[in-house]
């Protein structure tokens, strides 16, 4: 039986339409059994399809240095 947590591990490759057939009707299953995951995979895919049909907003360069710089500190510490 499939759970959530291997709904959600699987809910990319779903929405990207990228598994097997088989994989895919476990997870339809779950989702019309299932409330909680079916609402997360709706909301996902409606979220895609709105900032699919945006134009590309450029980040201001001092949020970008500190994203960046957050980043590779994140980064470092994972390599300790």
């Amino acid at each position: 039986m499939l759970t959530c947590k291997d709904f959600l591990h699987e809910l990319s490759d779903y929405l990207d339409e990228s598994i097997d057939t088989e994989a895919r009707a476990k997870l339809e299953q779950h989702i019309a059994e299932c409330p909680n995951c079916w609402v997360i995979a709706d909301t996902t895919r409606k979220t895609i399809r709105i900032y699919k049909g945006m134009d590309p907003y450029p980040i201001p360069s001092d949020v970008e240095a500190r994203l960046m710089k957050a980043l590779e500190k994140k980064m470092a510490a994972k390599h300790r």
